[in-house]
């Protein structure tokens, strides 16, 4: 097996973020820290997987490879962040290899290892990691991180926040005073961030909230979920993706109900399949072909670095707005002017 950054770093007596530092940032540490972890680098035989920054300030003239990790391809969401960086890597010299870790940390931990040394630079969205293990397996190389949040390196952040405001205040007007809200993978930063956010948004808005358990982020997971929401007593639901509202829908009409006349239900991200659904889907709109597009530009940013470039790592919220269509309504019995019939 190949020596390790970790390795590296305590055979020089230093942290894993100095040794990082040494190969990827030397101007930032003193030179006999940098002498010596070099020094234990050539006597372990460890290879940096990017040493492409010097202290003449060279850079790389040759297009250079990304890593790029996901949690499962097979969501339209992700797919179109997909395409994006793809299309803007091109544009930056970048080629992109593709990783599906089927939302599996053990998974991502195999794929990071065996690519540590053999790309250029990592992107990893949505991972069910935590971020310091991240930071760990990726070593040396530059990292950016999608929809989990770190201080270590450079983040971009789809905060729902924005569109759940939106969603919850928009459903408390129709006259929804009890909402359901379906979870997505225990893992994801999304879904502890969402949870999170609803909670103190329902209390704000004096409504009733019953949090159901982790779901699949798919149809089948909505569809599993239905008849759990329909025992809350709940008029209204909001699921974790489209993925799972379009499975609730599903499940709630084999129920015997009908969407939105006796249950209202939100998506979030306003995939296109939102649009094109029976009913079509009021979704929270998450620009995740706009966090690609970021992503590759903060990624350029650490591979070719610019005199004067902020050394502190960097984080980017993005907004999210809600998109209203034909699966919510009124509450049953609601009257538009303010009581019930």
């Amino acid at each position: 097996m190949a020596p390790t950054l970790t390795e590296v770093a305590q055979r020089a007596g230093v942290s894993l973020s100095t040794a990082s530092r040494a190969f990827s940032e030397p101007d930032r540490i003193a030179q006999d820290t940098l002498d010596r972890v070099v020094r234990a680098a050539a006597e372990i035989g460890y290879v940096a997987s990017s040493p492409r920054r010097q202290r003449s300030g060279t850079q790389p003239t040759r297009a250079t490879t990304v890593a790029m990790l996901v949690p499962d391809l097979a969501n339209p969401v992700i797919a179109s962040f997909v395409k994006a960086a793809q299309a803007h890597g091109w544009y930056r010299r970048q080629i992109l290899v593709l990783t599906d870790a089927d939302n599996s940390p053990d998974r991502e931990r195999e794929i990071l290892g065996e690519l540590h040394g053999r790309v250029d630079g990592f992107i990893a969205c949505s991972p069910r990691l935590p971020a310091h293990d991240i930071v760990e397996l990726c070593g040396d190389a530059p990292l950016v991180l999608v929809n989990r949040d770190s201080d270590e390196v450079p983040s971009v952040l789809a905060d729902a926040e924005h569109g759940l405001s939106q969603a919850v205040e928009y459903l408390r007007v129709l006259g929804h005073e009890r909402i359901a809200y379906v979870q997505g993978n225990r893992l994801s930063w999304s879904n502890e961030h969402r949870v999170a956010a609803v909670r103190r948004l329902a209390g704000e808005n004096d409504v009733d909230l019953e949090v159901l358990g982790w779901h699949a982020e798919t149809i089948a997971g909505g569809n599993a979920a239905a008849a759990s929401v329909v025992a809350t007593g709940a008029t209204a639901v909001i699921a974790h993706n489209d993925l799972v509202a379009l499975g609730i829908i599903e499940g709630a009409a084999q129920l015997g109900l009908a969407v939105p006349d006796d249950l209202s239900v939100v998506g979030i991200d306003d995939t296109t399949m939102a649009q094109v659904a029976t009913p079509q889907l009021t979704s929270i709109q998450v620009p995740m072909s706009r966090a690609g597009v970021i992503s590759i530009d903060l990624l350029h940013g650490l591979l070719t670095p610019e005199p004067g470039d902020a050394e502190a790592p960097r984080t980017v919220h993005l907004p999210t707005q809600l998109v209203v269509r034909q699966s919510t309504a009124p509450a049953p019995g609601w009257d538009p002017r303010g009581a019930r019939r």
